[in-house]
């Protein structure tokens, strides 16, 4: 078997593989794998796959949706329940959602509840237990307001602590970024109102739209546009989730999404060791944070934001394309070479 370090021009994560007969190619395919767990081959490659049936309301940017929602007098959550329950029931849906929310859940309470080390040669220390026990025992909430920081830094430090250990994740929207929406959700569970049926549906719809959007129109994988389009994604989803469960507008709930994504651009995949620990889990708490505030800057504005939610998208692509590769989940630049210092 040889491999070749060949370097594939339609995406920086590709594999050729090829079968040969003496001298005879017997079979060649090309494959991708273009973020999120999605894997596509050389023709399906850039291809939308369509619904199998019509939806009512169809779109292919943030403007699409919010024009639907002024015409259809519906939030974004009721939008995407339309287009949903034209492909699916709604007790499917329902049953989807919980369970989804039962894994990010799950994830949670096994990263608050397990301690010891990582798995690699980083040999990294699980923080997730350590500051819950801390929190629990101070229960200081209400004497220090900002102790609810450390209460999402702690759900997302969980989750990710989960992903590095092999542990089961929902990819949201990938391995890498997964702590960042159950997080939040998380965070609205605990501290503003218990999460039943309604608010889960609502939450994940929105979180799905935003996500399909940067899907759509610019990409969710680190390896090409960085971190910004795993970490930022997930910091624009799920800020758009809360300002929905909070009240926003569909208007709102876009800014929301536009914020999460404006102050993560630029950011840079650089995994020590190629290892999704350090700097990724601490990042997924700090984004985590971020979303919370960027949903309640979104709710309080009182002036027309500047920037729209497709020219962020459009900028992120961008600004990963131009990227240099070091800096774009290959462990040859930035924060993965200069770790060794600090031994």
């Amino acid at each position: 078997m040889n491999f070749h370090a060949d370097n594939l021009s339609r995406h920086e994560n590709g594999m050729r593989i090829t079968a040969l007969g003496g001298e005879k190619v017997l079979y060649s395919q090309t494959y991708y794998s273009i973020g999120g767990g999605f894997i596509v081959d050389e023709d399906h490659f850039g291809v939308t796959r369509e619904a199998p049936v019509a939806v009512p309301y169809p779109y292919k940017n943030a403007a699409d949706l919010q024009r639907h929602c002024r015409e259809s007098g519906l939030s974004l959550s009721g939008l995407m329940m339309q287009n949903e329950l034209a492909l699916h029931s709604k007790e499917a849906l329902e049953q989807h959602f919980a369970a989804v929310w039962e894994v990010m859940s799950s994830g949670i309470e096994r990263g608050i509840t397990t301690e010891g080390v990582l798995p690699g040669k980083l040999r990294v220390p699980r923080r997730a237990a350590a500051l819950r026990r801390m929190l629990v025992s101070q229960d200081n909430t209400n004497s220090d307001p900002m102790a609810v920081v450390d209460w999402i830094n702690m759900f997302a430090l969980a989750v990710n602590e989960e992903n590095a250990a092999g542990g089961r994740v929902v990819t949201a929207p990938t391995n890498g970024a997964c702590g960042i929406v159950p997080a939040v959700l998380a965070y609205y569970d605990k501290f503003i109102r218990k999460v039943n049926a309604n608010s889960l549906a609502r939450y994940m719809l929105v979180t799905s739209a935003i996500g399909s959007l940067y899907k759509m129109n610019a990409s969710i994988s680190g390896a090409e546009v960085g971190c910004q389009g795993e970490v930022g994604v997930a910091c624009s989803m799920a800020a758009a989730g809360l300002a929905e469960l909070l009240g926003g507008s569909p208007g709102q709930v876009c800014i929301a999404a536009e914020i999460g994504m404006e102050h993560n651009l630029g950011l840079t995949c650089d995994p020590v060791a190629g290892q999704v620990q350090v700097p990724c889990i601490e990042r997924n708490a700090i984004a985590a944070v971020k979303a919370v505030n960027a949903a309640r800057m979104a709710l309080r504005r009182t002036s027309e934001p500047r920037v729209c939610l497709d020219k962020v998208i459009e900028t992120m692509y961008e600004t990963g394309k131009d990227m240099n590769a070091k800096y774009r989940e290959t462990s040859r630049g930035g924060l993965a070479m200069k770790i060794v210092a600090c031994d």
